[in-house]
């Protein structure tokens, strides 16, 4: 997979980039991200990115001409998504990594300022957005995207069965994670995960998933039993 990100600050991603399992599947070629600056396809002496916004109003917004330039310098894939990231897009989840995984090529262009001007609009795909706040960048959601996206390639992972007992993989949390020591301060891992019986692990774990989801994220919780019922319903 290609990962181009329009960023006015390419550093930010150098040491997310360069370490931790994100940087192995880098290093083994599972990915490759390319880090443009719009700054550099400025036309004017002072390499101005940014300006007044029309109607008034506080702060600045960045300029269309940079990002046009930035993004049309790139090479299209044939599977090709471009990503604004912005406080009014699609909230970032775990289908949606899902379904970026699959294509061939993501540009993920980072917001500034106060924003950034509407025309850039025409060549965006798709609007994401890590949830309803606002950040100072667009990097960080940009980052988190990155990190969600070729976690899932495969490659990446050593066991890819981790990969289906994560959170919100089949719409609930997680199961509690115990390992060595048996008792600390007290507490003891729950017997059945010592019992060797695999089935009553399972069992145990599903529970707990219910549980944990239950308690956490009631939200979640009746949404997984509206999709349990459609689907015993058309069964």
């Amino acid at each position: 997979m290609q990962i181009d990100v329009i960023t006015l600050f390419p550093d930010f991603f150098s040491s997310p980039l360069s370490c931790g399992l994100l940087g192995k599947a880098l290093n083994k070629g599972i990915a490759s991200v390319n880090l443009v600056n719009p700054r550099d396809f400025t036309t004017d002496k002072h390499h101005q990115v940014d300006d007044e916004p029309y109607g008034g109003g506080v702060g600045m917004v960045l300029k269309p001409e940079p990002i046009f330039a930035a993004v049309e310098s790139l090479p299209i894939l044939e599977s090709r998504e471009v990503i604004l990231l912005s406080p009014q897009g699609q909230t970032m989840d775990q289908p949606l990594l899902r379904e970026l995984a699959n294509f061939e090529q993501l540009v993920l262009i980072c917001g500034h300022y106060e924003g950034i001007d509407e025309r850039v609009q025409n060549i965006v795909t798709r609007e994401v957005s890590l949830g309803d706040f606002v950040l100072t960048c667009g990097e960080i959601p940009a980052l988190a995207l990155i990190n969600g996206v070729i976690r899932l390639l495969p490659g990446t992972v050593g066991k890819v069965e981790s990969l289906y007992a994560d959170s919100f993989e089949d719409g609930l949390l997680d199961y509690p994670h115990y390992t060595r020591p048996a008792v600390f301060r007290g507490w003891e891992v729950p017997p059945v995960l010592r019992s060797g019986n695999h089935k009553k692990i399972a069992q145990w774990r599903k529970e707990k998933q219910l549980e944990v989801t239950k308690k956490k994220r009631p939200d979640l919780m009746e949404k997984y039993y509206l999709e349990l019922k459609n689907k015993n319903e058309k069964s």
